[in-house]
């Protein structure tokens, strides 16, 4: 629904080592943008960095890719059978393992364990309202899926098994969003799960609000967000968080992608209460990830934006348009993605 080398001129600071645990700062290098690939005509969404040599991307009319050697080769593969599918979401295990998630009817899970050279099915939903928008893992085994509502209620996938199997929960979001009021599956990151079945998803439309569960999704709270909101395009697109409290919030307006006000917002107490940032990015962002404790990184339509203080301030690194952009869970390899099926890697 609520569907070669870049100098960035500027210094920023980092924690060295573990952010979490060092206060002693150093000063990065000049970050850079680099392509890395392209493949004209597809549109890049679903996007997943395990390590600082694999990723993978899911695109439109079915297409994936990985790369198992730090982005010097991409093998580009459509799933056969999927050659209309939007695959938006993807989380990637290894270069061997991943599974993808289609955004509209029919929704399908898919999951490969051969580097994508085949593909099983592992959920599928004929509903005509279904729409899927992103979906997290806590670990190997335990991960969320969610969608636009239906009948009232936020669809809602569980799986225990990695992937194999999934389980509806979304009776369980019962009350908790208004007429016009959806996801948006523009990076596959409005959703953020963290230890302990602790997950936040974003909404926007009519209204925007943080969604969370302490409990794997049995049980939620809805707390209201302030940013710009009221239209099918407006609202809460990526969610970030450092920990269970610190976190920041991105969307805006994709219909007016150059619309910076209230386009950013940052928490201190997990998303009960949210403040504008000193200066904020310059437009609609449709995904944002921490770097580290300190350094964030937000990207859309119109360009990509830079934070060295926890989301206080944001710089404009690049007009460049991406849709989504993740950093290797274990490492420190980052990527953005977008239209025209380009990858680019970020160097700080």
């Amino acid at each position: 629904m609520l569907n070669i080398l870049l100098p960035l001129l500027f210094v920023l600071q980092s924690f060295a080592g573990n952010p979490d645990s060092q206060t002693e700062t150093k000063t990065l290098q000049t970050p850079e943008i680099e392509m890395l690939t392209q493949k004209e005509g597809i549109s890049i969404r679903g996007l997943s960095v395990v390590d600082n040599q694999t990723a993978w991307v899911s695109a439109s009319y079915g297409w994936t890719a990985v790369s198992s050697n730090g982005g010097t080769d991409w093998h580009w593969r459509q799933v056969p059978g999927q050659e209309n599918t939007d695959f938006r979401s993807i989380y990637a295990f290894s270069k061997d393992k991943a599974i993808v998630m289609s955004a509209g009817s029919p929704l399908v899970i898919l999951m490969t364990e051969d580097g994508g050279r085949t593909w099983q099915e592992k959920h599928k939903n004929t509903h005509t309202d279904i729409f899927f928008d992103g979906m997290d893992f806590w670990d190997e085994k335990h991960g969320m899926a969610y969608g636009d509502p239906i009948n009232g209620f936020v669809q809602i996938l569980i799986t225990n098994d990695g992937g194999h199997n999934w389980q509806d929960l979304s009776e369980n979001t019962k009350g908790l969003l208004q007429e016009g009021e959806a996801g948006f599956a523009a990076s596959g990151t409005g959703i953020r799960t963290l230890g302990n079945g602790v997950a936040s998803i974003g909404t926007g439309g009519s209204r925007a609000q943080l969604l969370m569960t302490k409990d794997f999704g049995k049980n939620w709270k809805a707390y209201p967000c302030p940013i710009i909101q009221g239209t099918s395009s407006t609202g809460i697109f990526s969610l970030a968080f450092r920990n269970d409290k610190q976190g920041v919030a991105v969307g805006g307006d994709y219909l007016k992608d150059k619309q910076a006000e209230k386009a950013i917002l940052i928490t201190n107490d997990g998303g009960q209460s949210w403040q504008k940032p000193e200066s904020g990015t310059l437009g609609y962002r449709s995904s944002v990830e921490y770097l580290n404790s300190q350094t964030l990184v937000a990207t859309g339509t119109s360009g990509v934006d830079w934070s060295g203080d926890g989301g206080l301030n944001w710089k404009s690194v690049s007009d460049k348009s991406f849709h989504v952009a993740r950093k290797a869970r274990q490492g420190t390899w980052t990527l953005l993605a977008g239209a025209d099926g380009r990858i680019a890697k970020l160097t700080y």
